[in-house]
Parts: C-alpha cells; sequence; structure tokens
C-alpha cells in the first residue's frame, strides 16, 4: 500500500474507531474508487467498525450486496455514522451540485487516487490541529513544482487585483498563502522601495517555487499558519489573500486574525483568478448557498471580523473582495 493512502487511511481509523460499532459510507468519484478507498479504510479499522461503500449512481454496496441495499437509510449522517466523499472525477466532467460532499463528515480529495489528501473533517470528529497542517502541506506541497505551468497566465489577473487594493507607498502588504509569489512583484512595485513585502505559506515547496521564479528579490518569504499569523497586531496596510479564506477550518476566526495583523484603516483583498462559478465548474460541482464566500454569508462574518466590505466582484474570470479594517 503506497505510504501516503496509509497515512490517511490509518489517520481515519484513529479518529473514526472509538466511535465503533460504526457505519462508514465511502461516497463519490467512481464505484471502484469508492470500493477501492473503502477496502483500504476497513484494513486499517478494528474488527468492531465495519466498512461500507456507497455509490452516487449505483447506490450502496454492503455485505448483503444489494445494490440499493438500505441506501437511503444510511445517507443521512448519524451517531454511528459517517460519510467520506471523495472528491474526484474527470476534469471538465460536472459531477453535480456537491450535495453528497455537502452530506459528508469527511471530504478527500482523490483526483490521485495514490495521493488522497483530507480536505475536511467535521470539527466533532477532529480538531483541525489534527489534521489541518500536514493536509495541506500534502496536498501543495505535491503540487508546488508544476503549479506556474499550470496557472502561471493568470499574472495579469493578480496585477488587477494589486491595483485595485491599492497599497499605499511605504506600506508593509502581507501576501498571506502567497503559493508560489505572483502577486509579490505587483506588490513590491505599488508599495516602492520605502515599503515591505511579505510572502507567508505553510508549505515549504511553495516557498521554494517563488525562489525559483525569481519573484523573491522583493519579498520577505515566511513559512506560517495564516490561522496564526507570526506578525504584532495592527501593522499591515494591506493584507493579500488569494485562494485562501474558503479553504481555512474556520473562515470566520481566519478573517479575524487577518484583521489582527491590519492597521485601521488598513485593506483586505480576497482574491481568486477566476469567478467562483467557473471555479467550481473546474472542479465538478455547482455553487451551493452555504458557501463562505457567497456575498450573504460572507459579508457578516467580515463585519464580526472587524472588516467592512467595500467591494464585492464575482465576473466569471475573477472574484475579488476589498474590505476596509474598522477603526
Amino acid at each position: 500500500m503506497p505510504q501516503r493512502i496509509h497515512e490517511v487511511t490509518a489517520f481515519l481509523a484513529e479518529v473514526l474507531a472509538p466511535r465503533a460499532p460504526l457505519t462508514v459510507i465511502v461516497d463519490g468519484g467512481d464505484h471502484g474508487a469508492a470500493a477501492s478507498f473503502a477496502a483500504r479504510l476497513a484494513e486499517a479499522f478494528p474488527p468492531s467498525a465495519r466498512a461500507w461503500t456507497v455509490d452516487a449512481v449505483l447506490g450502496l454496496s454492503g455485505p448483503a450486496g444489494g445494490r440499493f441495499d438500505s441506501a437511503l437509510n444510511v445517507l443521512e449522517p448519524a451517531a454511528d455514522r459517517v460519510i467520506v466523499y471523495l472528491r474526484s472525477g474527470p476534469r471538465g466532467r460536472p459531477l453535480g451540485s456537491g450535495e453528497g460532499e455537502r452530506r459528508a463528515q469527511v471530504v478527500i480529495d482523490h483526483h490521485d487516487p495514490q495521493w488522497p489528501v483530507i480536505r475536511h473533517v467535521h470539527p466533532r470528529l477532529a480538531d483541525p490541529e489534527r489534521w489541518y497542517l500536514t493536509e495541506s502541506r500534502a496536498f501543495f506541497g505535491a503540487r508546488a513544482a508544476g503549479w506556474d505551468a499550470k496557472f502561471g497566465d493568470d499574472l495579469p489577473a493578480y496585477a488587477m487585483a494589486v491595483e485595485t487594493a491599492a497599497p499605499r507607498p511605504g506600506d508593509l502588504a502581507i501576501d498571506v498563502g502567497c503559493g508560489t509569489g505572483r502577486a509579490l512583484p505587483a506588490l513590491a512595485a505599488a508599495v516602492g522601495p520605502a515599503g515591505r513585502v511579505i510572502g507567508l505559506d505553510v508549505t515549504p515547496a511553495m516557498l521554494q517555487a517563488v525562489r525559483d521564479a525569481g519573484r523573491g528579490d522583493r519579498a520577505d518569504l515566511v513559512i506560517g499558519d495564516a490561522r496564526r499569523l507570526p506578525f504584532p497586531d495592527a501593522v499591515a496596510g494591506l493584507v493579500f489573500a488569494a485562494g485562501l479564506v474558503q479553504h481555512l477550518p474556520d473562515p470566520g476566526a481566519g478573517l479575524a486574525e487577518l484583521a489582527r495583523v491590519t492597521r485601521p484603516g488598513g485593506k483586505l483583498m480576497i482574491f481568486h483568478p477566476s469567478g467562483r462559478a467557473a471555479l467550481a465548474a473546474r472542479h465538478g460541482r455547482t455553487l451551493r448557498p452555504d458557501e463562505p464566500l457567497n456575498r450573504e454569508n460572507l459579508e457578516p462574518l467580515m463585519a464580526k471580523a472587524g472588516w467592512r466590505l467595500s467591494r464585492y466582484d464575482d465576473p466569471e474570470d475573477y472574484f475579488l473582495v476589498l474590505a476596509e479594517r474598522l477603526l
């Protein structure tokens, strides 16, 4: 068994086995992927826990072997039931509305079956401290070297976002979750020689990609967790966050931490170089009302964290939110 698969299934068994007797349902992907992952997960469980497999189209496959074996009775979460959703599928083919993922207590990126990565665990099963950093590094570390080859044409969009944010000359600008540093050159040009730019990312391989691309010359690069920024209070004139907030285990707490390091009157730019609907379609789903970046959800989260939302753009080719730190 490949080491990464063993790491993921061993962790899930450690988290779930104490709740036995338990029914674990593996959903998503195709029937073969669900059955294969469920079999490996079952190997990690003690005999007291039962592992079942479920496919979104074919229905439940369990010990009785029936195609419709109690499927309607087990699809909703319950105290003795956990749904593990495999986020996968051929690129470009929508998998549906994301309802299966919404129901799941565990979500796994399974686009590469040899490199599964946990992307969500319900807090009642495991505190994010047990999995978030390890799995984030596993996800982005495996992709860092090829990231720019895949998304390098987004640089003009990042420059546009920085221009919209309009950091002041002499400002400190912090790019939180900087990835390969696509915003760093534009941020450095905007704050000028009297300013300072910091690129922070939790994944060392991403910061190495910044250096390899030559984007770290005017920026200080810091390994750090966006949930606990290693900076004093009220120091930044601009916090730039691309593709970050919606992936944090607690977006509201994340927004509060971004506010902590921003001076009153400073700005927050939340950005992605494609619109939310286009991004969802790329991942084979449609938008859901409960997503944290929906304006109806985001605006009150921001207000509670100390931000005033001033601009919200979500066309097909970019997503952009600009907010000001309240006094």
